[in-house]
C-alpha cells in the first residue's frame, strides 16, 4: 500500500452534522427537500447541496452519501449544525415513513488536501464515510469515521503533515468558497455565494425553495455578491459592517490572517456593481482598508 501523499496535509476535526436517515420513504423524502439531485448517485457517491427555507435563504449545507446498495442515506456538514438540519426535515415530515437520527456526537473527521489524496482513499477499505470535500480548489477529501476507528485512522495518516485551522481558511478563502453558514446564511441566497452551479439543480423536481430559484436562473442576476478581498492590518472580528462613501454596503463574514503579517484575506458580502473592484472602509467617516479581489 503506498503511504500517505508527501506533498498533502491533514486537519483533524469533529464534524457539525452526521444525520442518517432511514426508512422506506427516505431517498423520495431527501429528494423532495434537497436542492441538487439524487437519482444519480451511485452507492458510495455522495452529492454536495444545500437546506432552503420557502423563501430560498439558505438554512444548512451538507453532503448526502449512500455507502451501499440497501444502505441508510447520510447527511454530513462539516460547518452546519446537526440540530439545524434535523430540525428542517423534521418539520417537513408528514406521512413519509422516515426516521432521522441525530449520531453527530459519535463521529470525528478529517480533511484531506493535495495531489493524490483521491487515489489513496481508494487503495484499500477506509473506515466510515469518504467524500470530495470544499476545503478549497485544490483536490481534497473528507473522511469521517467513528471515534472508535480514530487508532486505525492516525496509523493511516502516521508522518502527514497537519494544517493549522488558519491555514485551512486561508486555503478556503482564497478559492472563494463559502463555509455555510457563516458566509452564506439565513438572510442570503445560493446565487449570492455563487452556488448555484454546485448545489442546485434547475432540471429536478420540486423542493422546497425551487420556486425561488426558477425565478432566479430566469432574471439572470442578484443583487449581492460573496467576494475575495485583501485588507491592511490586523483582522477585525467579523461579521463587521463595510462601508463605502459613508454609508454601509456590505458584511466582511471570513478572515483569515497572512502568515507573515501582510494583512489579511477574507470573503465579504458585497453589492453586485462591486464585484468587479472596489474599497471598503471598516467604519463611516473613515479611509478604505480593504480591497476586493477581481475574480480571475
Amino acid at each position: 500500500m503506498t503511504n500517505f501523499p508527501g506533498s498533502a496535509v491533514t486537519f483533524a476535526y469533529r464534524p457539525a452534522c452526521v444525520l442518517r436517515a432511514s426508512g422506506p420513504d427516505a431517498w423520495t423524502f431527501l429528494q423532495g427537500q434537497f436542492t441538487n439531485d439524487l437519482r444519480n448517485m451511485s452507492p458510495g457517491q455522495a452529492v454536495y447541496g444545500l437546506w432552503l427555507d420557502h423563501r430560498g435563504r439558505v438554512m444548512a449545507d451538507s453532503h448526502v452519501l449512500r455507502p451501499g446498495e440497501g444502505a441508510d442515506f447520510w447527511i454530513v456538514s462539516v460547518s452546519s449544525p446537526a440540530a439545524i438540519i434535523a430540525r428542517r426535515l423534521e418539520d417537513h415530515i408528514i406521512a413519509d415513513d422516515v426516521v432521522i437520527e441525530d449520531t453527530t456526537a459519535s463521529w470525528l473527521g478529517v480533511s484531506l488536501i493535495g495531489q493524490g489524496v483521491g487515489a489513496w482513499c481508494a487503495q484499500a477499505p477506509r473506515p466510515g464515510l469518504l467524500f470530495a470535500g470544499r476545503r478549497c480548489a485544490a483536490e481534497n477529501r473528507e473522511w469521517i469515521f467513528l471515534e472508535s476507528a480514530s487508532a486505525e485512522v492516525d496509523a493511516a495518516i502516521a508522518g502527514a503533515r497537519r494544517a493549522s485551522r488558519e491555514e485551512i481558511e486561508r486555503m478556503r478563502i482564497g478559492s472563494a468558497i463559502p463555509l455555510v453558514p457563516r458566509d452564506i446564511g439565513p438572510a442570503d441566497l445560493p446565487n449570492e455565494g455563487g452556488l448555484e452551479e454546485a448545489a442546485i439543480s434547475y432540471s429536478k423536481g420540486c423542493y422546497l425553495g425551487q420556486e425561488v430559484m426558477a425565478r432566479l436562473k430566469s432574471r439572470g442576476r442578484v443583487r449581492r455578491a460573496l467576494v475575495r478581498v485583501a485588507g491592511a492590518g490586523a483582522p477585525p472580528a467579523v461579521p463587521a459592517d463595510l462601508w463605502r462613501g459613508g454609508r454601509r454596503e456590505g458584511e466582511l463574514r471570513s478572515v483569515a490572517a497572512d502568515p507573515e503579517g501582510r494583512g489579511y484575506s477574507g470573503l465579504a458580502l458585497v453589492p453586485a456593481s462591486a464585484a468587479a473592484g472596489g474599497s471598503f472602509s471598516l467604519a463611516s467617516g473613515i479611509p478604505p482598508s480593504l480591497d476586493v479581489v477581481p475574480s480571475a
